[in-house]
């Protein structure tokens, strides 16, 4: 069997500026509303990202949701996810509350 060499080392490059911060833009947030099957099994999730809420925030209004679509779901990485494919009803539900959630993906 032939040996494999791979890299392993750490390459420094000094003439490369360290990434700057992306500053928020001034206007509402944009929330999106998309759909997932990825590392599930097959097994599709509507995902809502980009709303402007804190952690326990996030959990009220996950549970919100939830209730509404009569599912499961979780707070993962600063996004709600929805067991199932509710993405019409889930945008419906967060104009209501008053925010500016668009439908993304296919």
């Amino acid at each position: 069997m032939k040996s494999r060499h791979t890299f392993r080392g750490v390459v420094l490059r000094s003439a490369v500026a360290p990434p700057r911060p992306v500053a928020a833009p001034a206007g509402p947030a944009r929330v999106r509303v998309s759909r997932q099957v990825a590392g599930r099994g097959g097994k599709g999730v509507s995902v809502i990202s980009g709303l402007p809420l804190a952690p326990p925030g996030l959990e009220e209004l996950a549970t919100k949701l939830k209730k509404l679509c009569g599912a499961g779901g979780a707070v993962k990485d600063g996004s709600i996810e929805i067991q199932g494919d509710h993405r019409d009803r889930l945008v419906a539900e967060l104009c209501k509350l008053g925010y500016e959630a668009k439908r993304s993906g296919g």
